[in-house]
């Protein structure tokens, strides 16, 4: 077990959590954002002096790194990076999507069948979802979709599909026509629900490159983006 400092800033919500020995011993949240620029070093301070204060070697910085807003994940990475330098500690790159199913999978009594579909809203009917199993295993990669009755029917008609997330909300309408479509409301990807995710990455010995490190969204995105324009920004 580790301690880790946890920065979420992928969507209008700033979070920063402290974990130590796999459970969370600290935590701020600001819903009103976005304003990660003017509150996320407040934050990130505040946590690494209660670290200190307890005196608690910090081991590693974990932060979401996407899909979500370019300028949230930017300053979000930005951060985390510098807290890597300033403190010689390991960075781990947790996926924002996955960031999402903690709670669900925590608080929720779902079917052994149950697929999960977080959603990062992208404007109009565009979103960028995964879809998981209970176990958190890869079922469909993340990618850009524009959605219709259609665009989850081969996993809905298998079995119960939950699809939470910011963008979730707007896909009522047209996905809830199916019988196996289950909606649930308030899921944000926020620090305190990273630890589990990073101690997995820990154990597995799963560090990203502290220079080289960019957010999904930089990266493994643009390729989409650039033949299907979605716009997620602050």
């Amino acid at each position: 077990m580790s301690c880790i400092l946890h920065i979420e800033t992928s969507t209008e919500v700033c979070s920063v959590a402290v974990s130590d020995n796999g459970r969370n011993i600290w935590h701020e949240e600001d819903f009103s954002g976005p304003n990660h620029n003017t509150q996320l070093g407040i934050y990130v301070d505040e946590a690494l002096s209660f670290v200190e204060s307890h005196a608690i070697p910090l081991d590693a910085v974990a932060v979401s790194c996407g899909p979500g807003s370019y300028t949230g994940l930017r300053i979000g990475v930005s951060m985390a990076k510098g807290v890597c330098y300033g403190r010689n500690v390991k960075l781990i790159g947790i996926p924002t999507l996955k960031v999402l199913c903690v709670p669900v999978l925590l608080r929720q009594e779902l079917p052994e069948d149950a697929l999960l579909c977080p959603m990062i809203d992208a404007r109009r009917m565009e979103v960028y979802a995964a879809v998981y199993d209970r176990a958190l295993r890869e079922v469909r990669q993340t990618q850009a979709d524009i959605v219709n009755a259609d665009t989850y029917k081969t996993y809905l008609d298998e079995g119960p599909v939950y699809f939470f997330g910011n963008g979730s909300s707007k896909c009522k309408e047209v996905l809830s026509l199916h019988p196996n479509a289950h909606f649930i409301d308030n899921i944000h990807p926020v620090a305190k629900w990273m630890f589990p995710l990073a101690e997995k990455a820990i154990a597995l010995q799963d560090y990203k490159d502290v220079a080289y490190f960019e957010p999904y969204y930089l990266k493994e995105f643009v390729a989409t983006v650039a033949k299907n324009p979605l716009k997620i920004d602050n």
